[in-house]
């Protein structure tokens, strides 16, 4: 079976891989990596959460970067604080053997001038979301004119947050950028645009399918049932899991906000992450799920984005994410968000459960039980 060393990775990042248990590439790892190593290229990548992305860029984004040099020299575009905060902790970890190579992580939620102190310190890769890099380059906090290489991960993410003026505005100014690579789900007509309009009519384009996921353990069920009856329905699906540990995904803050205060009055040990926390209160949040004190998180779809967690069991959607026209379509671009939720959540798992709570209004069946 192929190796890293194979692939072209240098024996340092090789090392830092073994530590994280990561011996063997994944498809879409076989493919991009040697493709990246071999020289400047612009890159369309079309891949689901799961499938190993972070390493298929991380570790030739890493091989371009010159230690010596003292500036930023690679863009990571993210949708979310949480994604990007993992993304920067992957490389950190990448790079245990290797010589030093700084990764400065910077996004909204978090005081400003904590991060322009932060960037003045040798930073070789910025991760960012789009609307703080771009409050930090007015400000001139961050200088991005020698950046050689610009990544977006989750691009379809990014534009289905309303960031495509951001996307636009930030691939304007690098004009030293010799390669750019995007990463996304799916390919939406702003994707497209995003492609035709900043990319080499030349870019590579690799499709990963969702069966090379990096965890397809994952069973899926779902309850048929009316809104007045979600409650009720998730209480008995979380006595039928006690002492396991997962997390609800709903649609709105609200809602997010409801459902929490409604398992803590039933001495549940829940808590909510939304947009309306500051980011130490999420912080607080995330410490106390990680040490076990809270056994269930409920959380709106977008502020989850990245949430690194070991030992999950299931993950219930509480609401479907629905955004398109007609019911039908409506259904599926929930499921497929919901998939990508579940995964991201959950790819540590040898497995686990995904279960969605869906009104009948967007189903052809009879109401029952769990599928």
């Amino acid at each position: 079976m192929e190796n890293f060393k194979a692939l072209g990775v240098k024996s340092d990042f090789v090392k830092g891989l073994k530590d994280l248990g990561i011996i063997n590439p994944t498809d879409i790892q076989k493919q991009v990596i040697p493709l990246l190593l071999d020289g400047n290229t612009d890159l369309v990548g079309q891949a689901q959460t799961g499938t190993g992305k972070t390493a298929a860029f991380g570790l030739p984004l890493l091989h371009k970067i010159d230690p010596k040099k003292e500036y930023v020299q690679g863009l990571i575009l993210c949708p979310t604080r949480e994604l990007g905060q993992q993304v920067a902790k992957q490389l950190f970890r990448y790079t245990k053997y290797s010589d030093k190579i700084f990764t400065e992580s910077v996004y909204g939620g978090e005081k400003i001038d904590r991060q322009i102190a932060n960037l003045k310190r040798t930073t070789h890769i910025v991760v960012a979301t789009p609307g703080r890099l771009i409050d930090l380059v007015n400000r001139k906090a961050v200088d991005l004119s020698k950046v050689k290489t610009v990544i977006l991960d989750e691009a379809d993410e990014m534009l289905s947050m309303g960031f495509k003026k951001e996307l636009d505005e930030i691939l304007g100014f690098l004009p030293e950028a010799q390669s750019k690579w995007l990463f996304s789900a799916t390919m939406p007509q702003g994707i497209k645009q995003i492609v035709n309009e900043h990319m080499s009519n030349t870019a590579h384009r690799i499709t990963v399918s969702g069966s090379n996921v990096v965890n397809a353990k994952i069973e899926h069920k779902f309850v048929h049932c009316e809104d007045t009856e979600k409650f009720h329905i998730l209480l008995q699906f979380l006595n039928s899991v006690k002492g396991q540990r997962g997390i609800i995904f709903c649609r709105t803050r609200n809602t997010a906000k409801k459902v929490a205060t409604q398992l803590i009055a039933k001495n549940v040990a829940a808590d909510a992450i939304h947009g309306d926390l500051l980011q130490k209160e999420r912080d607080k949040v995330m410490r106390a799920f990680k040490n076990e004190n809270l056994s269930i998180i409920v959380a709106t779809d977008i502020a989850a984005r990245g949430i690194d967690v070991a030992d999950l069991t299931f993950v219930v959607h509480f609401q479907l994410y629905i955004r398109c026209l007609t019911k039908r379509w409506q259904l599926h671009c929930s499921v497929h968000r919901s998939l990508r939720l579940t995964v991201d959540c959950a790819h540590d798992l040898r497995s686990a459960l995904q279960l969605p709570l869906i009104h009948p209004a967007y189903c052809h069946r009879k109401p029952g039980r769990f599928r």
